[in-house]
């Protein structure tokens, strides 16, 4: 059973990592290059269909961690370190999120081309800065969850 769960957590986590990636250096770079209004538009439209998502995603991805954790927890191997490292690095991506992307994602989603600030097109892109660090966090999270599992 905790083969499986390893597993599960790995591609999941995985999974998590590679949409974020894409967000990151695809969507938001094909995006970017539509005219200001389709841009905008599909900024809020991308923050409400993926706010509703990913945070099942992000808290799901570290309950599977914890849970791996403890089910191997009397596992010799010295893995474990690796496991609570990453959970850290979630919880961090987490706290990251909420503090940091989840309000400009808030007001993001709610913009049309009528109400939108002046400014943005500074607050996605400070909202992409922040979503580089939060993929570094997770990116590294996976990396040790790979190597625990190996």
């Amino acid at each position: 059973m905790l083969s499986t769960l390893e597993v599960a957590t790995v591609v999941i986590v995985g999974l998590m990592v590679g949409v974020e990636f894409s967000v990151a250096f695809v969507m938001n770079r094909v995006i970017d290059a539509l005219p200001e209004d389709s841009a905008q538009q599909a900024h809020a439209h991308g923050g409400r269909m993926l706010g509703a998502v990913m945070p099942v995603w992000y808290v799901g991805s570290l309950v599977l961690v914890a849970v791996w954790a403890v089910m191997g927890r009397h596992d010799p191997d010295p893995g474990t370190g690796l496991l609570v490292t990453a959970a850290a690095l979630l919880v961090l991506s987490v706290i990251m999120s909420l503090l940091l992307l989840v309000p400009i994602n808030n007001r993001n989603k709610t913009w049309t081309p009528e109400n939108r600030p002046a400014d943005w097109r500074e607050q996605l892109a400070r909202w992409a800065r922040y979503h580089y660090g939060r993929l570094a966090l997770i990116a590294a999270a996976f990396t040790l969850l790979a190597v625990a599992r190996g």
